[in-house]
């Protein structure tokens, strides 16, 4: 197994292992999800899917959502950091970690690098897989013919993702060309601002290829072709979907998505909202939300999530500079 290869799976292991329990009396009503990313986004459904769930299960009285787009979600941390706001929590995911290791600035004067340090971690909810897509429309119809466009003439092919250069999005992508014997480096990646402006920018024929989340696919199958997932084997919510694996390109990877709250919430609001969040997975209302979306339930609060985050920290690090990002 290559170096790329053992990084990837004990990170693939690593988040389906960690999972655990936490208690509170402390009665919460009512959050607000901060979205660090615009509408259509993986940010934006996991928000919006949560507090569905949550609000239909009874968990919740009232669930509301404000997007605050910027930096590759630093413009929302920030605000997190700077206004520490009552009953909200932001929404996050393996970003989070990548934004110290390649640097991005916040929008906090002074303050350098954001992480996830700078909040408080509350719990990973779910593993989204990532995906690789095509329009309904265009000649590519498996990723080895976007690999052979791709040989053939480099300028052939731009990826969508939706977020920058560094993201998530870019680095399935990466993954996925890396395997097929390419530089990850020269794929034309076109950032977006979250996934439905990708999506558009696929539609409109400005792209020739989207690297998201699964997740964010999971609405738009009747416009677009899935030619490629990250999963170990097809998943049963999204049967059609074929994996990159199964085409010979051995790239496997999920991505966290989780929730965090502003420095200073106390013990009983974090305990009340990570059990709130744990409770709300057994629920037949999580269920629709988790299946139309095709995530994979994770539970990871408190200090089992904060430790995921300290370990992942190391193995992103390794596996980006392996591709050459940073």
């Amino acid at each position: 197994m290559t170096n790329l290869k053992r990084i990837v799976s004990v990170l693939f292991s690593a988040i389906l292992l960690f999972s655990a329990t936490t208690t509170s009396s402390i009665a919460i009503d009512k959050i607000h999800f901060v979205i660090g990313g615009g509408a259509g986004g993986g940010w934006d459904g996991t928000a919006r899917g949560t507090g569905e769930a949550l609000t239909k299960a009874g968990m919740l009285k009232s669930a509301s959502f404000e997007n605050m787009s910027g930096g590759g979600g630093g413009k929302a941390l920030a605000f997190m950091i700077n206004t520490k706001p009552a009953n909200t929590v932001l929404v996050q995911s393996t970003p989070l970690v990548l934004r110290s290791i390649t640097r991005h600035k916040g929008y906090v004067k002074g303050s350098g690098t954001l992480s996830y340090k700078d909040v408080v971690p509350i719990a990973g909810v779910i593993g989204d897989y990532g995906a690789i897509a095509v329009a309904k429309n265009s000649p590519y119809k498996n990723f080895k013919d976007v690999v052979d466009a791709y040989k053939k003439n480099p300028s052939s092919i731009k990826m969508a993702g939706g977020s920058v250069r560094g993201s998530m999005d870019h680095l399935i992508g990466a993954l996925a060309f890396q395997a097929a014997g390419a530089n990850p480096n020269d794929v034309a990646y076109i950032p977006y601002d979250a996934g439905g402006k990708a999506l558009a920018g696929l539609l409109s024929g400005e792209t020739q290829i989207i690297s998201t989340g699964l997740g964010e696919l999971m609405g738009a199958r009747d416009q677009v072709t899935i030619i490629g997932i990250t999963a170990p084997s097809r998943v049963s919510d999204a049967p059609d979907a074929p994996t990159l694996k199964e085409q010979g390109y051995d790239v496997q990877f999920v991505n966290w998505r989780g929730f965090f709250g502003p420095p200073g919430m106390s013990s009983a609001d974090k305990n009340a909202i990570a059990k709130m969040l744990g409770d709300v997975q057994k629920t037949s209302e999580w269920e629709n939300v988790r299946a139309r979306n095709a995530w994979v339930n994770i539970y990871n609060p408190g200090d089992k999530f904060v430790s995921f985050l300290e370990k992942q920290t190391e193995e992103m690090t390794a596996l980006m500079k392996k591709l050459g990002v940073i």
